[in-house]
């Protein structure tokens, strides 16, 4: 059986294609296959992609599993700014997914840097188990995604 996986870009203008050809490159060496390149989700009287800014959303499957990430630079700001607008729309887009499409899995996508740097620090975890974010880790340099945390 084919991998598909359902994938949102999010991410700085200047830096979104080097981070989706990212994104592509370690989705391909893991075995996934990417279906579309839009994720419309209509809610409660909002459209939404992913993202309340400059967005490309990229959606697929994988196996029987449906999985959306919305993926971070986390490069336009402080990091503490960053993480609180990522979290919030994680929480949104996941509300909303919940009613939509409930078999649909909500990723955070985090490069390795930050990850080392600000999601090892306390406050981090605290918040990414009090609110049950799972995330992946990718590796910028190499393509590669490095951790899932489900």
């Amino acid at each position: 059986m084919k991998k598909k996986i359902n994938w949102f870009y999010s991410v700085n203008s200047k830096i979104r294609p080097i981070l989706i050809q990212t994104i592509n490159t370690a989705l391909i060496k893991e075995g996934w296959t990417i279906t579309s390149d839009q994720l419309l989700i209509r809610f409660g009287g909002f459209d939404m992609y992913i993202d309340l800014g400059a967005v490309q959303v990229l959606a697929a499957q994988k196996e029987e599993q449906n999985i959306a990430v919305e993926v971070k630079s986390f490069v336009s700001g402080p990091f503490i700014s960053e993480f609180h607008t990522a979290i919030g729309q994680v929480m949104n887009y996941r509300s909303a997914l919940k009613r939509i499409a409930p078999d649909c899995v909500l990723y955070l996508a985090v490069p390795r840097a930050i990850y080392k740097t600000y999601f090892t620090r306390p406050f981090v975890q605290a918040v990414i188990e009090d609110y049950h974010i799972k995330y992946i880790v990718y590796h910028v340099e190499k393509e590669d995604i490095v951790k899932w945390q489900t």
